[in-house]
């Protein structure tokens, strides 16, 4: 069957989910509330989603939605502490050696697509592209208090200081930027503004003369001509510690971005959710479909890359089926097309 056909058959499907969740139970009084914690990525799109459940279906139900970093959120998840976790990067092994160790089982829904966007401030008129290799030894520990001027990344380029900015170490989008730039083994330089909110990190870039920074995406569509991206040239592969031959520069786009050749920095964005909490919460899988059915639209709202209906509809099957695993290693994965992600099956 393919995706025009697919296309057809979806749409009904997620009219009769509408139906169901309009006549769904009441869940128990003491049990109505909903923990969501994680990815700065992904909270928008869970905090559009949370007002819109609550204003139509939501009735007597309080939902909890805050963003503390996809790492930290993780460990809360793990430890049992929330319902659903938004991460902006797969699960790692280390967490799925503590999903095993504490019994939390979980269902990974992708939501939508990133791309991690290195961000100048507009004064910068000498750039318009930078090479994996350069973005490296901009970044990584033996740089701090040596490299500071523009002209230490690239001949030709002023003698100007630069100011680093990007997330915290609690965020995904921390742990996906030094992975795929400087490896697992990899540690960035310390001498940068960190933040685990992207708002923050697009006005230091903004504010900031000579100022390079990375952030989601939709952040740095939010700032409109306050902020320039550059165009990414993958020229070193971290993951494998090996030169790439014949790359060409590439700008963060939509179109980059689901074909699979914004690399590295195109990333898919998830959703964990407890299944514990899906069994004793049925008004958790009211709030997850009522989501689900419209998360393409909420993810264009802000920016974000949303998924084909089919990816939504086949996460509502996982949820109701309550199919466990990740589709992933617990390694970071460049390249991987929109289609290549949905078509895996959690295991």
């Amino acid at each position: 069957m393919n995706f025009t056909t697919l296309g057809r058959i979806f749409p009904t499907v997620f009219v009769l989910l509408a139906v169901l969740l309009a006549s769904s139970c009441v869940a128990s009084a003491q049990n109505r509330y909903i923990l969501i914690d994680g990815s700065s990525t992904v909270h928008p799109m869970m905090q559009i989603a949370t007002e819109e459940y609550l204003k139509d279906l939501g009735r007597g139900v309080k939902v909890e939605e805050t963003f503390s970093g996809t790492t930290a959120g993780m460990k809360n998840f793990l430890a049992g502490e929330i319902d659903v976790a938004g991460a902006s990067r797969p699960i790692t092994r280390e967490e799925l050696k503590a999903a095993k160790a504490y019994q939390i089982s979980f269902v990974e829904v992708p939501i939508a697509y990133d791309a991690l966007t290195i961000a100048v401030n507009p004064d910068c008129t000498w750039a318009s592209s930078i090479k994996i290799s350069e973005l490296k030894t901009l970044w990584e520990r033996a740089s701090e208090g040596k490299i500071t001027l523009w002209s230490q990344i690239r001949p030709g380029w002023p003698e100007t200081p630069f100011k680093l900015f990007g997330a915290g170490k609690d965020s995904g989008t921390f742990d996906y930027f030094k992975d795929v730039v400087l490896g697992k083994a990899g540690e960035l330089r310390n001498d940068y503004t960190a933040s685990e909110d992207k708002d923050v990190i697009a006005a230091g870039i903004e504010k900031t003369p000579g100022a390079l920074g990375f952030l989601p995406y939709s952040y740095f569509v939010k700032e409109g001509a306050r902020l320039k991206a550059l165009a990414v040239e993958f020229d070193y592969d971290a993951i494998r510690g090996q030169p790439v031959q014949g790359a060409m520069a590439v700008a963060p786009s939509e179109q980059a971005v689901l074909q699979g050749i914004y690399i590295p920095f195109g990333r898919p964005l998830f959703i964990y959710v407890n299944v514990k909490s899906l069994n004793a919460k049925p008004h958790l899988k009211d709030f997850l479909f009522n989501y689900l059915m419209t998360a393409d639209d909420i993810a264009a709202r802000i920016h974000c890359l949303g998924l084909p209906k089919i990816s939504y509809a086949r996460s509502i099957a996982d949820l109701e089926a309550k199919n466990v695993g990740t589709r992933f290693s617990g390694v970071p994965e460049i390249g991987l097309s929109v289609n290549d992600m949905i078509n895996r099956r959690p295991r």
